[in-house]
């Protein structure tokens, strides 16, 4: 895969917080992270998702492709963003910020940083997919000017992602759905 100049470069966005490729010395902050912010579903009824294993090994694909980033702020790895491309959008694979970090804002930098990385890229929208009604997920990505998608406007290649991910523990088709972002906003 051919990425922009844009994906291979840091992006400072306020003087604490910097945008840049996730590399191999940042595998053990992107579990840890994955980690205390799964651990978050447990406030939901969703333990089975909060306890749902993670591997360094599971974010390589992303750190070869050059399609994972980290916010850092104050030198520390603070969040992280994971992308790939499905259907010919740019999809958010995962997004997660450590709960000490969360509420500054990192979690929307680095999804508009992932819409900036598919515009350039010449993609025509992104897409996610998420919890209907877990507060930090589809209420969240609403105010972020995503939209649910319809089942006709769902690709085969998300359509297969989600039913991937309706296999995982934990986790119902019904409480699950599909948003995008035009790449115009």
């Amino acid at each position: 895969m051919i990425l922009p100049r844009f994906g291979r470069e840091s992006l400072s966005l306020m003087s604490e917080l910097t945008i840049r490729p996730a590399v191999e010395a940042d595998l053990p902050s992107l579990v840890r992270i994955e980690v205390e912010a799964g651990a978050l579903f447990r406030t939901v009824g969703l333990d089975e998702v909060a306890g749902h294993p993670v591997h360094e090994d599971d974010y390589r694909p992303g750190l070869d492709e050059e399609r994972a980033w980290v916010a850092e702020r104050d030198g520390e790895v603070a969040g992280y963003i994971y992308a790939e491309l499905v259907d010919e959008n740019t999809h958010i694979e995962q997004v997660s910020v450590s709960p000490q970090h969360a509420g500054h804002g990192i979690g929307a930098q680095l999804v508009r940083f992932v819409e900036a990385w598919g515009r350039e890229s010449g993609r025509l929208a992104t897409t996610l997919t998420t919890f209907k009604d877990v507060p930090w997920n589809a209420p969240y990505y609403r105010r972020l000017g995503y939209r649910e998608m319809a089942e006709d406007e769902i690709g085969p290649e998300l359509a297969a992602t989600m039913a991937h991910e309706a296999s995982l523990p934990g986790i119902r088709a019904e409480d699950r759905c599909a948003m995008v972002k035009p790449a115009a906003q």
